[in-house]
């Protein structure tokens, strides 16, 4: 076997600048991930909502002879708003150390004489998680984001206060942060 090859390569003055550096560069790629975990800094998700639905303000309606009853759609103890609104898409994530994003298309009124308007109106989101019962809410800031003329918003804030650490049966509501916080819109959870 004839090493006159290798013994060029590897016996010259290269061997001695390639080695060190290539020892320098894989100890360089081993610390990242060490120091990236160690910040504490990562975002892990909590909740993902794909899609929304806008509010009618009316659940249910039962008649009894004279006598109707109009039951509101109230979701976890939030009143809706008092007209239909609909929404043409809702994009949210929420992460674990509380941090929302929310992307909101055409949110606007879907009846009375301002139908097809954002009616004036600004938002925030509210996240509730575990059953209706005992259910605990946190918001995003409650003077909330102007919705554009078209109904577009976005919302990127940090829960307040923070969410548990997991949130079971969530639900996401869009509310105007005038009045008493009626809700405008749902999140749809991926």
């Amino acid at each position: 076997m004839n090493n006159n090859c290798s013994k060029k390569f590897w016996g010259g003055q290269a061997a001695y600048s390639i080695i060190p550096g290539l020892l320098v560069a894989l100890a360089l790629v081993a610390m990242i991930p060490l120091s990236a975990a160690g910040r504490g800094d990562r975002e892990y998700p909590l909740v993902r909502f794909d899609h929304g639905i806008g509010v009618d303000p009316i659940s249910n309606v039962v008649a009894n002879g004279t006598t109707t009853t109009v039951t509101p759609n109230v979701v976890r103890g939030i009143s809706p708003a008092g007209q239909i609104w609909r929404i043409a898409d809702l994009d949210a994530n929420v992460t674990t150390d509380g941090r929302i994003r929310v992307r909101g298309r055409g949110l606007l009124l879907g009846g009375g004489n301002g139908i097809g308007t954002n009616g004036g109106q600004s938002v925030f989101a509210t996240l509730f998680c575990g059953p209706a019962a005992t259910t605990t809410a946190s918001s995003s800031n409650q003077a909330g984001v102007a919705l554009d003329s078209d109904g577009d918003f976005t919302i990127d804030d940090v829960l307040s206060p923070m969410p548990p650490a997991a949130c079971e049966t969530p639900v996401l509501l869009i509310r105007t942060a005038a009045g008493a916080h009626p809700w405008f819109a749902a999140g749809i959870e991926k």
